[in-house]
């Protein structure tokens, strides 16, 4: 790859999770040169292989705000790329559930929050309706979101990743951005691979660098600081049920959300295969540690 980059490349992209994977998907072509470098022995190590797999509906966002406006488009979307490729998914759909009448109230106001991000198909459920449709979960009332649902995060990225190929890109594994300099005319970057260090210029250059973003930024020259652009690592684990239970339910199910854990809370997340975790808990963390 690099003795065809060392002279020019019109984009580069670093980070080949499931955004760098899209945006090269939908960039290459055209005779543009368009590079992938990841760090990783292959694509999707890090956080697009490590979540529960999940295609929201929109509900939990901030009115108004880009990750509730995008939510609910692309999950109309994202239905219709795995339809149209065969990509492994299901429209599980899911349960926010409250188990006590307490939270009653906090669940009222996640169903109108919902509804003004026009998250697709809310209803609120009785206890009676809940038990209905998930005989083995006790609440006594419930968000119905049928949009929700699972995907294969495997898949999804090596359709990207092949979308990119067949148009002409090239991706770049054990390849880490050790500096960046902004030129007139766009960036040189260099490359450690291995044991070698290798320079390039690139027209257009892409952050998609997950966890490690902030720090491909600071290498841009951006004041993290100043920006705002500095990460706090949250740590999540995921516990496996055992395979005798992986049917008692048939959708995905979540509590009411916690404000001061800092996520959803701990629900039940069923994967492609059927099998059944539990996760994430939440906590923050000084470095990562996947161990």
């Amino acid at each position: 790859m690099f003795g065809r980059a060392s002279h020019n490349a019109v984009i580069t992209i670093v980070g080949a999770g499931v955004i760098g994977l899209a945006v090269a998907a939908q960039v290459a072509g055209k005779g543009r040169e368009v590079y992938i470098l990841e760090k990783n022995e292959t694509f999707g190590k890090e956080t697009s292989s490590r979540n529960s797999e999940t295609i929201h509906a929109g509900i939990y966002y901030p009115e108004g705000s880009v990750k509730a406006e995008t939510c609910v488009a692309c999950n109309v979307l994202l239905y219709e790329l795995c339809q149209r490729y065969g990509i492994p998914h299901r429209k599980t759909g899911k349960l926010i559930v409250a188990t006590k009448d307490e939270e009653v109230g906090q669940l009222e106001a996640l169903l109108e929050r919902g509804r003004r991000n026009s998250a697709k198909g809310l209803t609120m459920l009785s206890r009676e309706k809940v038990k209905e449709l998930e005989p083995n979960v006790e609440a006594v009332a419930a968000i119905s979101s049928p949009s929700s649902g699972i995907i294969d995060s495997h898949a999804l990225m090596r359709y990207f990743l092949n979308c990119a190929k067949e148009r002409g890109g090239e991706i770049a594994y054990k390849s880490k951005v050790t500096a960046i300099e902004r030129l007139s005319d766009g960036y040189e970057v260099t490359v450690e691979s291995g044991s070698k260090y290798f320079t390039f210029k690139t027209e257009v250059l892409v952050n998609c660098a997950g966890l490690h973003s902030d720090k491909i930024a600071q290498l841009a020259g951006i004041d993290i600081d100043k920006a705002g652009y500095e990460l706090r690592y949250c740590k999540g684990e995921y516990f496996s049920v055992a395979n005798s239970k992986n049917r008692l339910i048939k959708r995905l199910v979540y509590p009411v959300p916690d404000p001061s854990t800092g996520g959803m809370g701990i629900h039940i997340v069923l994967d492609i295969e059927g099998r059944m975790r539990l996760g994430p808990n939440a906590r923050y963390v000084n470095e990562i540690d996947y161990k």
